[in-house]
């Protein structure tokens, strides 16, 4: 299946040849009535009323993905996509675990342990993997989060059996070599200093969540608390491993040049023999409802204050996030968006304003991070940023601003479908946080359905102060900045 740029002109094309061969026809039809003998003047003076048009059919549909769905004997799910626009694949494994599968003591071990995913399997040394991989034009990643882990590998079509061989072999049989551990460990411990100890937005996003949630497993970092970090065992690696990396928890997702019935076969062949394991149990969450604002402070070297307002969101299946995904747009979406308008331009109040809203398995945040201009109080800026928010909670978006949000929700995903990466990480991520990849169509479908009166009605229940925590950066040494 070629882009869905080109679905689309080449659909316009066909539609509009035909749509001219059949006003051809018209005519000449007219003509040969008026002038066939015995035809009446009024049948010849009449004309002919135009047919009502057609509503245009979405070219974003499941159908036009072609998408092939599998389940393994042993449990693997495998999400088939051609398109032999280019001679090239990507590959995906989304593995059904992150860091609200983790414990305290051993936080920060999903992580980990992506890290160790590229460090030696039973016949792959450590450090081969990417080698191999690159040796053969290929390219690979990997990240991490709080609901999975996935990785990715993008190589030419007909080297496709390198990543197979290369994530089967990993996936069968992890080495976890204990010097290959205890440098990896280092690896996080560094990444962790980096962007999150010594970083402001890092600093308050950790602060925010752990203080936001009280049993959920989601209070913690993902890259895991610095004493969990340094205290993770070998044994523990192996233990997780064999948990939450087998097949059954596991989504493949090839999307590229190939042909279906052969990258089956292929697959089968690759990972058909790894064993299941038992299902892994789900993280518990005894997360009691929120009964009031919960405010923490984070003294850092600073030249502004910064604040992060989190409230409490619904999980990803909730039909309430749409609504909230296009509040969102609305509030801190580019520099028209009313956060904008009202803190940085008008006011002069903030030197930026931005949101972050990522769906997820259990009810999350949807968050605000706003960083004050120089000499601008915590209290002035936190009291502007609710005014923003009441406004909208009351009044609702207008006509122009509901429809800015949802075409722009539908232009990312559009646009995120452009590459044979893009279609996988969609597609793997539907799979998995919602349980069906079809559901990356119905989401769509239902943010075209967000009206004003939805987006106020979520509004007044999500921005509640009452189910929101607030972390406020304080330039080291200036407490008279923080909110009171």
């Amino acid at each position: 299946m070629p882009p869905f740029s080109t679905v689309a002109s080449s659909t316009l094309r066909r539609a509009g040849a035909a749509a001219r061969s059949r006003r051809a026809v018209a005519a000449l039809a007219a003509a040969a009535l008026a002038l066939a003998p015995g035809a009446s003047l009024a049948a010849r003076r009449a004309k002919p009323k135009p047919a009502a048009p057609a509503a245009p059919a979405p070219l974003l549909t499941p159908a036009a993905l072609a998408v092939e769905r599998h389940v393994l004997d042993n449990g693997l799910v495998v999400l088939l996509a051609p398109d032999r626009t280019v001679p090239a694949v990507t590959l995906w494994q989304w593995f059904k675990v992150g860091s609200r599968n983790e414990r305290p003591g051993i936080t920060g071990i999903s992580h980990v342990l992506e890290h160790m995913m590229f460090n030696g399997s039973a016949n792959v040394p450590p450090k081969e993997y990417d080698r191999l991989l690159e040796a053969a034009g290929g390219a690979s990643n990997a990240f991490t989060a709080r609901d999975m882990t996935a990785y990715h590998e993008d190589i030419a079509s007909d080297r496709l059996d390198v990543p197979l061989r290369l994530d089967a072999d990993r996936m069968a049989s992890l080495s976890l070599h204990p010097e290959q551990l205890a440098s990896e460990i280092e690896v996080v411990k560094e990444e962790r200093r980096a962007f999150t100890d010594n970083d402001v937005r890092g600093l308050l996003d950790e602060h925010l969540w752990a203080t936001a949630f009280l049993a959920a497993p989601y209070r913690w970092p993902i890259v895991g608390w610095m004493a969990d970090l340094e205290a993770i065992r070998r044994e523990d690696c192996v233990e997780y491993f064999r948990t939450y990396y087998a097949p059954n928890n596991c989504i493949l997702v090839l999307v590229g040049d190939f042909a279906p019935a052969q990258a089956l076969k292929d697959i089968r062949a690759a990972f058909g023999g790894i064993p299941r394991q038992a299902p892994p149990p789900p993280p518990p969450n005894g997360e009691p409802e929120q009964r009031g604002e919960r405010r923490v402070e984070v003294h850092h070297p600073a030249e502004t204050v910064t604040f992060m307002a989190g409230y409490r969101a619904p999980g990803a299946t909730h039909p309430d996030v749409p609504a909230l995904d296009v509040l969102v747009r609305v509030l801190a979406d580019g520099p028209s968006s009313r956060l904008h308008r009202a803190l940085v331009m008008e006011r002069g109040l903030a030197l930026e304003a931005d949101a972050a809203f990522e769906p997820t398995v259990d009810p999350g945040l949807v968050q605000f991070t706003v960083t004050l201009a120089p000499g601008t109080p915590a209290a002035a800026g936190l009291a502007a940023f609710d005014s923003v928010l009441a406004r909208l909670a009351a009044d609702g978006p207008d006509a122009r601003e509901l429809e800015k949000a949802r075409n722009l929700i539908e232009a990312d995903f559009v646009k995120g479908l452009k590459t044979n990466n893009g279609r996988g990480l969609q597609l793997g991520l539907h799979e998995h946080v919602y349980g069906d990849w079809r559901a990356m169509f119905t989401n769509l479908e239902r943010v075209r359905a967000v009206t004003a009166d939805d987006c106020r009605r979520v509004a007044r229940a999500v921005f509640d102060a009452r189910r929101r925590t607030v972390a406020t950066l304080v330039p080291a040494g200036d407490a008279a900045a923080a909110v009171r």
